[in-house]
């Protein structure tokens, strides 16, 4: 994925650092941001060398897991840092989210599950929009359904700029 930077526009980024600005648990800590599968070895040399606080895996939309062997590849992955108390993020793309549930990473204290939820041109939408989150089928795992306004969902203080990301820091 093409991502601007603090040195530039970098292609096929695999680490790169900054501070973590979406309003989220970790909101604030030095990050280091890990883009698909990478070894553990130097996850954790980067980590170190920068001085992180909080790992946000599948950087760049970059978890698309297709097999079960690929969500065990992740799982494992997430999991060695976690047993070590690492704080660590994964950004979910919605369609995976109840296949993510299969695993064991939501049993983690340390664990911020982000659910990547897609919508386009939301500006667009008037006032009256709302946003249902409902279940697979009737009474099938939920206990009943929420909906919320997209005009309150859109409060400032949970809103973070694009220009934000543009101050990271790739590791080469």
């Amino acid at each position: 994925m093409k991502r601007n930077y603090s040195s530039g526009v970098k292609n096929d980024v695999q680490f790169f650092t900054g501070i973590e600005v979406e309003k989220t648990p970790a909101y604030g800590l030095k990050t280091l941001f890990v883009t698909g599968l990478q070894d553990p070895v130097d996850i954790e040399k980067w980590y170190v060398e920068e001085e992180c606080d909080h790992i946000f895996f599948g950087a760049n939309h970059s978890y698309q897991p297709e097999t079960p062997g690929d969500y065990e590849a992740w799982e494992e992955l997430i999991e060695h840092f976690l047993e070590q108390d690492i704080l660590c993020t994964l950004d979910i793309p919605l369609h995976v989210a109840e296949e993510f549930l299969d695993g064991p990473l939501v049993e983690y204290d340390n664990f911020i599950p982000q659910l990547r939820v897609v919508i386009p041109y939301i500006d667009q939408w008037n006032y009256n929009a709302m946003i249902k989150i409902d279940d697979k089928g009737f009474k099938a795992s939920n206990p009943g359904v929420w909906c919320h306004s997209i005009h309150d969902l859109k409060d400032r203080t949970k809103f973070t700029d694009w220009a934000k990301y543009g101050l990271d820091k790739v590791i080469e």
